[in-house]
């Protein structure tokens, strides 16, 4: 055979293997972002369920997860350069063990929080709760819990980018949008379907456990790869070193790592405020926050489609026009968050929410331009860009949540937000021009950075916070929410990230003068988890006996005395104890034991991280605060419109105790009162009840009706006790509430589909 014929068979040959082996790494990546994105939502939720559901945790565990990205990614680019620059077999064998080892942490992970809670419980007053040696401690378990699994995540970006650059090397210099389009494709699948299928379906342990085996199949294949993989540079002469990349936007190079971290910072910063500005319209469920999430990922892979789509036809100084369409998107969501935008309706939180593909879009078109110029394909390179884009995602969700949002509210965030993106805008447009540069490109790009200046200033003075819809109002902001009091009179309402928490109603009192009257002795303290208004907190203080109140979001107590003038008077007084923690972490710190615990769970039922608070662990946590015969009272807000949430959480209170009451003080009233205890709860008549009543209690009880007698009042719930039986019997194939499956949180399925555990 003629020897120029024969290594045009075989490189032809070696094309079609390098198009084979590319679609294998596309794949790879697709089933590796679902599983990341995955683990991101079930990890994030199990360290709340051990550490404690604030603002700060969450913080600790996103940045916690994003530092192993960052660390992977540099850390892998460095070792392609110096042990791996032609080993492909082995390079694709190192792939397969950092699949490996995500795989396994889906095993581990788990088993280390729960560890890391039990060490920190036993840690004593060392690392007592809400201090600041507590979040250190929580800090460094989690980084010792998450940085390793994470690490080999971000292991595989630069470790693929090697593969290709050796097995393809025609496609090596835009590989990383290659992969990134394929990485993000996955994470928005894994989003859809674990936060609207599999935690509904099979929990937050069955769901890790579809990722694992996702990143199992992922490391066998990879495996066997290894055996066929053919270097390029071993069928075809050495390359020689590429020329250096043209200076983007005809800046210097190191511009582009700047302009990296800045969109990282932006991107996820404005996600924490979306969160909290989307609220309102979208409602207080998980499924929130999945939709921005959605929303987010299916705009960013469009951006990065249509850059790979256009990579080459790009000029080769790129368009520095994008960063000010980028900018003045940014603005976008103040106008879509306007509660005087006249859109109302079912229809509202979708046609408010899309506004913010818009910027995702030109983020995701950015974002891999910017790591394709900077690497040209080095996955060296590319894992330094990367890990800096990923560093200004950890410091913007910390920038956001902890400074900005509290100091600026939700709209002026936005703004300050926004102002790094004007920058580079600037700096891009008003660059010094070289040879290359048309004068009439030039006076467009700055014409479009004018206009965008001057669309953002029109925008954001013609918008509003959202606290302007009420006219009378108090507002409070900090690192957890912003808080809304609002009405006059009796019409005063309590809000939380625009949803309404609570009313002035008997229903707060009922939950404090039962559990207290069925006690049957003369209590000796008390506490209530979920402050509210402090309605019920007044009242059992109005019983004279020392009272401890949590709650979760600082300001909400400090808005008591909007609602009640004699909370200057009730805070200053011996008996008051106010303590802004999670309740159920506020209970692992603590060895005091309570005659009654009131919990009142933030409505409606389907809200985030209400099964913490419903769930049969939490009431294992109950029983060890409980003294003998004491009793803990649960409200449950009942809106009719999930008899599967209602049977769940009887089913867990009955299973959890062995003597369990539920009553209402008016038929079919949306408020249930489970009264739960480890001792019988006698069947009591309602003089009696009333005759436990101190004098200022027995007033407070009938200060707002129903009935004008405290036997009345008591009358009224004792002819309205529930049946338990019948109450499961609503849907009697529904489990009990665990930490495992939070029945009450996810319920898509059972919506549309009617679908029942």
């Amino acid at each position: 055979m003629d020897a120029s014929l024969q290594q045009g068979e075989l490189a032809a040959s070696q094309r079609h293997g390098s198009i084979a082996d590319l679609r294998w790494y596309f794949a790879f990546f697709v089933v590796s972002g679902f599983c990341g994105l995955v683990y991101e939502i079930v990890w994030l939720r199990l360290a709340m369920a051990s550490f404690g559901v604030t603002t700060a945790l969450a913080s600790i565990v996103i940045s916690m997860f994003m530092a192993g990205l960052g660390l992977g990614s540099w850390g892998a680019g460095a070792l392609t350069r110096r042990v791996l620059a032609t080993n492909v077999p082995l390079i694709l064998r190192l792939y397969s063990v950092a699949e490996l080892c995500v795989g396994i942490s889906s095993l581990a992970v788990p088993l280390e929080l729960k560890l890391g809670r039990q060490l920190l419980l036993h840690m004593g007053s060392y690392g007592a709760w809400q201090s600041w040696r507590y979040y250190l401690l929580a800090g460094i378990w989690i980084a010792v819990t998450l940085l390793p699994w994470c690490t080999c995540m971000g292991a595989t970006f630069p470790l693929l980018m090697a593969a290709i650059r050796q097995t393809a090397r025609s496609a090596s210099e835009r590989s990383f949008s290659y992969l990134y389009v394929a990485n993000v494709l996955g994470a928005l699948l894994g989003t859809l379907s674990s936060a609207f299928v599999l935690i509904e379906l099979l929990g937050f342990r069955g769901t890790l456990a579809v990722a694992g085996s996702f990143n199992a199949a992922l490391a066998l294949s990879a495996f066997a790869m290894s055996f066929t993989a053919v270097s390029a540079a071993s069928v075809v002469k050495p390359i020689r070193a590429e020329a250096p990349a043209p200076r983007l936007y005809g800046l210097p190079p190191k511009a582009i790592l700047i302009f990296l971290f800045t969109t990282g910072l932006v991107s996820m910063g404005m996600e924490v405020v979306w969160i909290r500005e989307f609220t309102p319209y979208l409602g207080p469920f998980v499924y929130a926050f999945a939709s921005i999430l959605v929303v987010y990922l299916l705009a960013t892979l469009l951006g990065s489609r249509r850059y790979r789509l256009r990579a080459h036809s790009l000029p080769a100084v790129g368009n520095p026009s994008a960063w000010s369409f980028l900018a003045l998107f940014a603005i976008l969501p103040v106008v879509a968050a306007d509660p005087l935008l006249p859109v109302g309706g079912t229809e509202s939180a979708g046609l408010r929410l899309i506004v913010i593909a818009f910027f995702c879009a030109v983020a995701g078109f950015l974002t891999p331009l910017l790591v394709d110029a900077w690497s040209s394909g080095d996955p060296d390179r590319a894992g330094t860009a990367y890990a800096v884009n990923i560093v200004g995602s950890i410091i913007g969700p910390l920038i956001a949540g902890f400074w900005l949002l509290p100091w600026l509210g939700e709209r002026k965030a936005v703004m300050a937000l926004a102002l790094p993106l004007f920058a580079v805008a600037a700096v891009t447009a008003f660059r010094k021009s070289t040879g290359s540069a048309q004068p009439q490109s030039i006076r467009k790009q700055r014409l479009t950075f004018a206009a965008s200046v001057l669309a953002a200033i029109l925008l954001f003075s013609v918008s509003h916070d959202y606290e302007t819809k009420y006219p009378v109002r108090e507002v409070r902001r900090d690192y957890a929410a912003t808080v809304i009091a609002t009405g006059r009179g009796f019409d005063r309402k309590l809000m939380v990230n625009g949803v309404n928490m609570t009313v002035l109603s008997p229903d707060n009192k009922y939950m404090v003068d039962l559990p207290l009257a069925f006690l049957g002795r003369t209590p000796q303290n008390g506490l209530i988890i979920c402050f509210g208004m402090g309605t019920g907190f007044r009242s059992m203080l109005s019983w004279g006996i020392p009272t401890t109140a949590v709650d979760l979001i600082p300001s909400v107590p400090k808005l008591f005395g909007y609602f009640h003038e004699d909370a200057p008077k009730l805070m200053s007084s011996p008996l008051t104890r106010m303590v802004t923690d999670d309740g159920r972490r506020f209970l692992d710190g603590s060895n005091e034991t309570y005659d009654v615990i009131v919990i009142d769970p933030p409505p409606p039922p389907q809200s985030p991280g209400t099964s913490l608070l419903y769930s049969g662990e939490f009431y294992e946590v109950i029983k060890k605060h409980l003294r003998k015969g004491g009793i803990l009272q649960e409200w449950f807000f009942d809106d009719k419109t999930d008899p599967a949430i209602k049977a769940s959480t009887t089913r867990s209170l009955t299973q959890s105790f062995p003597y369990v009451r539920a009553f209402q003080y008016y038929h079919q009233a949306a408020g249930i009162y489970f009264l739960a205890s480890m001792d019988p709860i006698p069947v009591t008549s309602s003089s009696e009840l009333a005759a436990r009543l101190p004098p200022a209690a027995a007033s407070d009880f009938v200060e707002w009706g129903p009935a004008k007698t405290a036997k009345e009042q008591y009358d009224l719930a004792l002819s309205n006790e529930l049946d338990l039986k019948q109450l499961i019997a609503q849907s009697p194939r529904t489990p009990a509430i665990t930490d495992d499956a939070p029945i009450n949180e996810y319920f898509l399925l059972r919506r549309w589909f009617h679908y029942y555990k």
